[in-house]
Parts: structure tokens; C-alpha cells; sequence
């Protein structure tokens, strides 16, 4: 009698999932700066980086496996994970956070980290900085 289940990293997974179709977790990163500290503002602008971070990566949005939000503290209108719900992205868990305050930061600005199930590399995968946030890793937006 054969066994379904298999060796795979230090744990057993079953034959045939997502580990077999080389298939990893990746981590996209995203930020996007706005004017001012308005549910509207806030809403508005993150629809804007998910979509294009989605996009530009070729991302279904069954392969999203989480989203995690910061804000810095001067946005506190709404959370932006509200932007995700209304794009129906209802069964995605996301998670909003407070960004270190470091004086002389860049203001107003929404960062996202979105883990995804991807067959890509991380050569492959493309940071998406908007507005003023290009300024946070010019490395990556050139």
C-alpha cells in the first residue's frame, strides 16, 4: 500500500500540491505616497498600487496568500485594507500597521507587502513605488 504523503524541506506534504509544481511564497513590495489624510485619498491610492502591483507581476488573485499594510502616522482616516475588501479581495487575510516613525521619513505613505504563490523568481518579480515613493528605493524603480 503506496503513501500519499511525501518528504518535502524538513516536512511531509501531500503528492500533487503546490510544492510539486515548484511553486514558492514570494514577497512583492509596493508603497505610494497622497496629499492628504482622507478615507477617500486612501482608498483611492491603494486600489491604485494592489492593481498595479497585480499587474505588473501577472498575479491571479487566487495566488495572493496575504497582504500586510503600514501607514505612517500621520494617515489614520481609514484602514487601507478597506481598498482590498472593495476590489472583493474577501478571502485574502490582510493586516494594517503603524510604520516606524524615524524623523525625516518620507510622509504620508502607504507601503504594502504582499506574499504571493508564484513560479517566478525574485529576479523576476517587479517592486512597485508610486508618486514620492519612488524616492524609498530608487534601486528598484530605475
Amino acid at each position: 500500500m503506496g503513501s500519499d504523503i511525501e518528504p518535502y524541506h524538513n516536512s511531509f506534504i501531500r503528492k500533487g500540491t503546490l510544492a510539486n509544481m515548484s511553486f514558492r511564497c514570494r514577497a512583492l513590495r509596493g508603497a505610494i505616497t497622497i496629499e492628504e489624510n482622507t478615507a477617500e485619498s486612501i482608498c483611492q491610492a491603494t486600489e491604485e498600487l494592489l492593481l498595479k502591483m497585480v499587474q505588473e507581476n501577472d498575479v491571479d488573485i487566487d495566488e495572493i496568500a496575504s497582504i500586510i499594510f503600514t501607514l505612517t502616522r500621520d494617515l489614520d482616516a481609514v484602514f487601507p485594507a478597506a481598498a482590498a475588501r472593495s476590489l472583493g479581495w474577501n478571502h485574502i487575510p490582510l493586516l494594517c500597521c503603524n510604520e516606524v516613525e524615524v524623523p525625516g521619513s518620507l510622509p504620508r505613505c502607504i507601503r504594502v507587502l504582499m506574499h504571493i504563490n508564484t513560479q517566478k523568481s525574485p529576479s523576476e518579480l517587479k517592486h512597485i513605488y508610486l508618486r514620492n515613493a519612488i524616492e524609498l528605493r530608487q534601486d528598484l524603480t530605475q
